[in-house]
């Protein structure tokens, strides 16, 4: 494809290799919500915008694309807008691809997903604003294979915010920081959070889409600056029995066209509008089909476990409650917007946004009825005896079965997209029952 010499891309191009780049490393993100792609040539660029750097359908997890004929290939058209010279891989810049098929955008391709569910958004004249809180822990492999965290001094009984753990692994939090600011990101704080080995790291807040595009760079930074330091950056939720895990927590707002909060009313109840309430009753209504795409593998229920914690402290979101400011509560309301703390760092970030958008829409639209809410430390009132709120599936199997059974969501987020993630976590589900761990073996032989 020819550019004449005034076009935007044109213009683009020079600037990328005046800054001594070469390649375009164009990704998209698989089901499971990882990061893929491939290098092409900066010259090959128009062609990757028009057309899209063409990949092999099938070898993509959940495509769903045949063997054969012209929608076997899966091509991931370039976002120009997403171009950025990547500063850990020098000469390549990082570009963000939607995928498509046989020239129509894919209905199982997941960015796909949210963009459909904000086109309706927009219809509304609204904007969702979305503030993500990566999670994760530092973990390293012994001579043996076996797993523990990378930091062999990191063992305080109540870890959080070791000053000790930061000092000995600043060179890993500073280049974190040196190429995150240069991607962009408006960094807030980094800390050592509630386990031992798990961090924090927090951005500012962004539009939708572009939040999941960052968050999906974010965790392509981490990979890259977690090898160099000897380490492997885990999403893993629960990779420690006996501590807490990782969760992503969403900070959701919605504006209007004239840039008015939409969800928050500073003298209503929790802070929230009407719209506010109807939105957090829809995320509450759907909570066990979310699951499945916020929690999406068999680890994520060890993490969504009412277990005790061995820094004596656990935010485990159990309990399909709302309240101000209480981090028991599932929904929890802060200055006026909703952390929607069912999500980890497992999940599929676009696929996760698209469901949590598509039903807190649904609770408005259905007007659904405010839910009461909580004002008490939950996990007292479970030690105590008392009667619980309703919890979340116990496990993926469950989640799984919910999904299934959510007709609105379903239809909301497209019966072609569920039914590859349905198939391809259930069969993940029933790899994982015919394992059999150590704890049996220990308990059972």
């Amino acid at each position: 494809m020819s550019l004449g010499a005034d076009h935007p891309l044109t213009e683009r191009m020079g600037a990328l290799r005046a800054q001594g780049i070469h390649s375009i490393l164009t990704t998209f993100t698989d089901l499971h919500g990882v990061p893929k792609g491939k290098l092409v040539p900066l010259e090959a660029l128009p062609d990757a915008v028009a057309t899209g750097a063409g990949f092999a359908g099938p070898s993509i997890w959940g495509t769903g694309l045949p063997r054969r004929g012209a929608r076997s290939e899966y091509f991931g058209r370039v976002v120009p807008e997403s171009l950025r010279p990547l500063p850990f891989m020098p000469g390549v810049a990082h570009a963000v691809c939607d995928g498509f098929a046989g020239g129509e955008p894919l209905d199982t391709c997941s960015r796909q997903v949210l963009k459909h569910q904000l086109a309706r958004l927009r219809q509304r004249g609204w904007t969702l604003h979305v503030g993500i809180e990566p999670e994760f822990f530092l973990m390293k492999q012994d001579a043996q294979g076996r797993w523990g965290v990378a930091d062999a001094d990191d063992r305080l009984d109540k870890p959080s915010y070791d000053l000790q753990a930061i000092h000995r692994n600043f060179g890993f939090l500073d280049d974190m920081r040196r190429h995150l600011t240069a991607l962009g990101f408006e960094l807030q704080q980094m800390d050592h959070e509630d386990a031992i080995g798990q961090y924090e790291i927090n951005y500012r807040h962004d539009e939708a889409l572009a939040a999941a595009d960052r968050y999906q760079l974010f965790k392509l930074t981490a990979h890259a600056v977690a090898q160099q330091h000897g380490a492997t950056f885990s999403c893993m939720p629960k990779p420690l029995a006996g501590a807490p895990g990782s969760g992503l927590h969403f900070h959701i707002s919605l504006t209007d066209a004239q840039g008015r909060a939409v969800m928050a009313d500073p003298v209503g109840a929790l802070g929230l509008s009407t719209a506010g309430h109807r939105f957090a009753a829809g995320l509450l209504h759907h909570a066990d089909a979310l699951a499945a795409l916020c929690a999406p593998t068999v680890n994520s229920y060890k993490r969504l476990a009412s277990s005790a914690s061995a820094s004596g402290t656990t935010w485990s979101p159990v309990w399909k409650t709302v309240g101000d400011n209480n981090r028991t509560c599932l929904v929890r309301t802060v200055a006026g917007r909703i952390e929607w703390r069912l999500p980890d760092p497992s999940c599929n970030v676009y696929a996760a946004l698209a469901a949590t958008l598509a039903a807190g829409l649904d609770g408005m639209h259905r007007e659904l009825p405010v839910v009461q809410p909580c004002d008490e430390d939950l996990y007292q009132r479970l030690a105590s005896g008392q009667a619980m709120p309703p919890r979340l599936p116990r496990d993926l199997y469950e989640a799984l079965a919910a999904l299934r059974s959510d007709a609105i969501l379903r239809d909301d987020l497209g019966e072609a997209f569920c039914e590859q993630f349905l198939a391809l976590k259930r069969a993940e589900w029933d790899a994982y029952a015919q394992q059999v761990s150590d704890w049996e073996l220990t308990r059972y032989v």
